[in-house]
């Protein structure tokens, strides 16, 4: 079969490309679907432990800002906590590039992160500058703190229970797509590969009828006519020449009834339509609508065929 200038399917070889390429496709898909499975899982993994990490920022903020009001400040750390927690907010929103991360879809964690924004505003306005932080109520501190946690727990918790339909709906797609591939190689077994063993061993039959009309059929007749060519070497008298003749040329028509015989029975196998080659001829059938295929290469044998030089 010729899809422009390439032949990409040859005669007589249809039935086995179809075979090895759809064991390939399968195959390809079930690895696209694993690995793809895997990333999806490895990606919200790391989601939910961006967001659990929250939590622990929340409560390191709250210690740092009880160290700059009763013990030594360390300003540093209580900013560089602060920004942490700034800038994974926007990132378990907005996604990354960098990780991996998809953009947030859900509306209803989405409805959560606005919920701490208020917290986040607070934190960032009154927490930014140390002379800032002596002034503030720690107890103001701690309620927002104790707030932010607890929006963070639901958050955790929603991006956990996706985590788990994620998954569930991956298995439900694997496990489709392997019933599909049993179903496949089901109506290849029946409707390919069975035929194509029973055509190799009607095959088989045939030329075990040809190797038995050879070796009895053909012999017998070729030793009567060496048996006849000796006598009438022999023979002196015309008359029983010529009968002797006859006779040889009666042992030749019956070699020639025996080998049309033999081409009979290989042309019954030959014509036989076999499944596989009425849902191969469906499909040429569509490509030569579209005028993909040209209808003069188009064939519904199975046999091998000599290239055209």
């Amino acid at each position: 079969m010729k899809i422009g200038k390439y032949t990409i399917f040859k005669k007589g070889f249809r039935a086995y490309y179809l075979l090895v390429v759809s064991i390939i496709l399968l195959t390809i898909a079930m690895q696209t679907i694993v690995q793809y499975s895997l990333d999806k899982q490895r990606n919200t993994a790391l989601v939910v432990n961006l967001a659990g990490y929250q939590r622990t920022l929340g409560q390191q903020l709250l210690n740092e800002a009880y160290s700059c009001r009763f013990h030594n400040c360390n300003y540093a750390e209580l900013k560089l906590t602060l920004n942490k927690l700034l800038q994974r907010n926007i990132l378990l929103q907005n996604g990354s590039d960098v990780l991996e991360i998809a953009p947030l879809q859900s509306d209803e964690i989405s409805r959560n992160f606005r919920r701490l924004m208020p917290y986040l505003v607070w934190f960032e306005s009154n927490m930014s500058n140390i002379q800032d932080i002596e002034g503030l109520a720690f107890n103001d501190i701690r309620y927002r703190v104790d707030r932010f946690t607890q929006i963070m727990n639901d958050i955790v918790l929603q991006f956990q229970k996706k985590s788990e339909e994620d998954i569930r709906t991956m298995r439900i797609i694997e496990l489709e797509l392997a019933i599909f591939s049993v179903l496949i190689v089901l109506f290849e077994i029946f409707f390919i590969v069975n035929p194509i063993i029973n055509r190799i061993m009607k095959q088989k039959k045939k030329l075990a009828e040809i190797a038995w009309h050879q070796s009895h059929v053909f012999s017998s007749h070729m030793k009567n006519i060496k048996d006849l060519q000796y006598v009438l070497k022999v023979e002196k008298n015309a008359e029983r020449r010529d009968e002797i003749v006859k006779f040889i040329y009666e042992e030749l028509d019956h070699l020639d009834q025996v080998s049309q015989t033999m081409q009979k029975s290989l042309k019954k196998s030959e014509h036989m339509t076999l499944p596989h080659q009425k849902i191969w001829k469906k499909i040429e059938d569509m490509l030569e609508k579209y005028h993909i295929v040209p209808s003069e290469e188009i064939t519904d044998d199975d046999m091998v065929h000599s290239l055209k030089s």
